[in-house]
């Protein structure tokens, strides 16, 4: 009997143990070694389709170069993978922005004043940035070539679509905004600090969603980039020992890309090259680039030109200041601040705040210099030391040339001289042609003349 009660007791916990086998969590798929050329390529395409973002930054660097870049994240030093995105520098500030509290209503507020209906408006911005980023492209030094004509393929796709996407449309914008907003307040990223606190896998981790969601919203404007990653074909172009060209070809908003990427080889495993260059550049940099240094602004400074009201263009100038003041450089591009700005963001306020900056301080120096002068006005060309009676050169033509004046007013009869119609510049005491140790002798000039007496 007790052996009956034993195999019976061997049989349910073997029973036991299959069953929490069977449903315990399948075990982590073993990874493809990338073992060609092309299969590096197709490997990260693969993990964006998926959205996931961690096994892109797993894949795209060798396990050395990963622990670099985690330290580097949880120093607040670097976002990357997410740094090969344009305005990578805005991204984190973009998710905090979503989930602010309120940020539905802000943000359709500001839509329906800004973009509701200005379809041509967006066009011709569409199509200047379009311009203008692959200028910066092809200037940037930090792209190698095969990455500057790929790049200048993608913004023209991309410039392309803009042109044509319904981005003025209110009800689509109404239905969108609700979506990202809810998706960024799921990340758990928003707030000073969020991304380098969670960490780099942890961070790509809860990107996925919020990634998965924004394909989806660009998607509703005719914008898939899901099908564009299932519709790349990479293939061998060329291989010389641990290094080779991969053809990629891909269709993106309807526009054919036909680009080639250079990879390596590094202990048996394949990666791209380039991104190898940017993330080890992340690694030794000591910290992010100021905004206002990265194309972020430049973008900016464009879109205020390009995007503004029409109204904005007929508006009458301001009145010029009283003194001249120096205006600000224009930025990168060749285009100077023209109006205010129709599209909103962080890199447009940091712009305008720029040139508030630049204007407050050309107008305290220049009301300074007028109070300056308005408090001494018989001091305008005058070197310093002069005493009452004496007579020195103004603007390089002798006391007796001006005419004498009563009480610090011209004389009766007496007529101004040309060069005091201008002050002198500030901070000389001579002119420029005319050198102290060689002034001519001064005559005495009348300190007063009196008026003719009545015949």
């Amino acid at each position: 009997m007790s052996l009956v009660r034993r195999a019976s007791a061997a049989v349910l916990t073997t029973a036991v143990l299959l069953a929490a086998a069977g449903c315990g969590p399948d075990p982590a798929p073993v990874e493809t070694v990338p073992t060609l050329p092309a299969q590096a390529v197709t490997q990260l395409v693969s993990d964006l389709r998926r959205n996931d973002l961690a096994g892109y930054a797993r894949h795209a660097v060798p396990p050395e170069l990963h622990q670099r870049l985690e330290q580097a994240w949880s120093q607040g030093r670097t976002v990357w993978p997410l740094t090969e995105l344009p305005l990578d520098d805005r991204f984190p500030s973009f998710i905090s922005a979503l989930a602010e509290q309120d940020a539905e209503r802000k943000l359709v507020a500001t839509y329906r004043r800004q973009f509701a209906g200005a379809d041509a408006e967006l066009q011709s911005a569409a199509k200047t940035l379009g311009l203008f980023a692959s200028q910066y492209v092809r200037s940037e030094p930090g792209y190698s070539e095969t990455e500057r004509d790929h790049h200048a393929q993608l913004i023209e796709a991309l410039s392309g679509w803009a042109q044509t996407a319904p981005l003025g449309d209110s009800r689509r914008a109404r239905e969108a905004i609700p979506q990202l907003v809810s998706a960024a307040r799921a990340t758990g990223l928003a707030g000073p600090d969020g991304f380098a606190k969670a960490g780099m896998d942890r961070s790509l981790r809860r990107l996925g969603p919020f990634v998965e969601r924004l394909k989806q919203v660009l998607g509703d404007y005719g914008l898939g980039l899901d099908a564009a990653l299932d519709s790349v074909d990479a293939s061998l172009a060329e291989q010389t020992g641990d290094t080779a060209r991969v053809r990629v070809r891909y269709q993106l908003a309807g526009q054919p890309v036909d680009a080639y990427v250079l990879v390596e080889r590094i202990d048996g495993r394949w990666y791209l090259s380039d991104v190898l260059r940017h993330a080890r550049a992340e690694t030794e940099a000591a910290s992010k680039p100021a905004p206002s240094a990265t194309m972020a602004q430049r973008l900016a400074a464009l879109a205020k030109v390009q995007a503004r009201a029409p109204s904005a263009l007929a508006a009458k100038p301001a009145a010029a200041p009283a003194a001249p003041v120096a205006a600000p450089a224009p930025p990168a591009g060749g285009q100077a601040d023209a109006g205010p700005a129709a599209v909103p963001g962080a890199a447009i306020e940091e712009a305008k705040q720029v040139g508030a900056a630049h204007s407050t301080a050309a107008e305290a120096r220049s009301d300074a210099a007028g109070k300056a002068t308005a408090a001494r006005p018989d001091a305008v060309g005058k070197p310093a030391g002069s005493q009452p009676g004496e007579s020195k050169p103004v603007d390089g033509k002798p006391a007796e040339a001006r005419p004498a004046t009563v009480g610090g007013r011209p004389a009766a009869g007496a007529k101004p001289a040309a060069s005091e119609a201008k002050p002198a510049a500030a901070g000389k005491s001579f002119p420029a042609d005319v050198k102290p140790g060689n002034r001519p002798a001064a005559k005495p000039a009348a300190a007063a003349v009196e008026p003719p007496k009545p015949r």
